[in-house]
């Protein structure tokens, strides 16, 4: 008999970041570290689109836009010396929704303190797929509870024409950001989700394109949970929905807005639950996460009980007369 890749016993939560875990987006530190206005920042990324098409461009990459005018700031000086380690220290600024980061603690330990769950090792892992600075995540007080984040990065060190034949270059003293080395969109975010799914970032050799059968990849679908915050997530909504995980739409307490928008994403079937941004003990939102992981976590512990049961059999006993 074939033996299973994986075990396929653990649980992923798989969080979405700006306006999900924090109330806006992460850069806000980046512009008030550099004395830049925000406002006008964002209304340049904005009108970008207009700009470059009036210029001749035809096709724009419009989510990754915001990315380059970035680096047109560090390269103009409005943003000079701006590193990947300050990106880094920027992200321990961030502020958190309540109850963030105690509720990545409390899901892991409602799974890991069950000797029921522990006996077929059922455990967490946390995971970030963000179209947002991935060095500024690494940065903030979650990460030591991720195992995992997807976000877009930034290199110092750029390889110039010839560089296979240079055996050394001296070290740059005053890094800054040059370039954009890995980016990520809404649509994008799916790929993140494969890759989670059939194990590719725990295991390089595994290409995500590859054929893998679904009793064969790390975390299946219906092992995953992914909370976001709105309409841009459409895409993983449907991916992680489509095959039999469990979605849920936060949006910013009292904010009627963002409830009417995450509100119409559960009207229109496209999600599970929705809830405030609000993840401390005893509000909805968290008592929803803890009900659905133990859920899952209970659904995984039937289906290897059931096929242990399957595979080792009856014992023999004697016949009765």
């Amino acid at each position: 008999m074939q033996r299973p890749v994986f075990p396929q016993n653990v649980i992923a939560m798989v969080w979405d970041f700006d306006k999900t875990l924090i109330p806006g987006n992460m850069q806000g530190p980046i512009f008030a570290h550099f004395g830049v206005d925000e406002a006008a920042f964002w209304e340049e990324v904005d009108g970008l689109d207009e700009y470059y098409t009036n210029r001749g461009a035809s096709l724009i990459g419009r989510d990754h836009l915001y990315l380059h005018h970035f680096l047109t700031y560090v390269r103009e000086g409005r943003m000079a010396g701006l590193s990947n380690q300050i990106l880094r220290e920027l992200g321990g600024e961030l502020e958190f929704y309540e109850g963030i980061p105690a509720i990545f603690e409390s899901l892991s330990k409602t799974v890991e303190s069950d000797p029921r769950f522990a006996e077929h090792q059922i455990r967490i892992e946390h995971y970030v797929v963000s179209t947002g600075l991935r060095q500024m995540i690494l940065g903030s007080r979650i990460a030591p509870h991720l195992t995992d984040v997807w976000g877009c990065e930034f290199v110092e060190e750029i390889a110039p024409p010839g560089y296979l034949d240079i055996n050394d270059r001296l070290f740059n003293p005053d890094p800054e950001i040059r370039q954009l080395i890995y980016a990520i969109d809404n649509t994008a975010k799916t790929r993140a989700l494969f890759e989670i799914n059939k194990g590719t970032n725990k295991n390089p050799s595994i290409d995500v394109n590859a054929k893998i059968a679904r009793e064969d990849r790390r975390i299946p679908f219906p092992n995953m949970v992914y909370v976001a915050d709105g309409p841009s997530d459409v895409p993983v909504f449907s991916v992680v929905d489509s095959n039999g995980g469990r979605t849920l739409a936060v949006y910013k307490p009292g904010s009627t807005r963002e409830f009417e928008q995450a509100n119409r994403l559960l009207e229109q079937g496209r999600i599970n639950a929705v809830g405030e941004a609000d993840y401390s003990e005893g509000a909805y939102t968290a008592m929803w996460l803890h009900h659905t992981v133990d859920r899952i976590a209970n659904r995984i512990l039937e289906d290897r009980e059931t096929t242990l049961s399957e595979r080792v059999g009856l014992p023999p006993r004697h016949l009765s007369d």
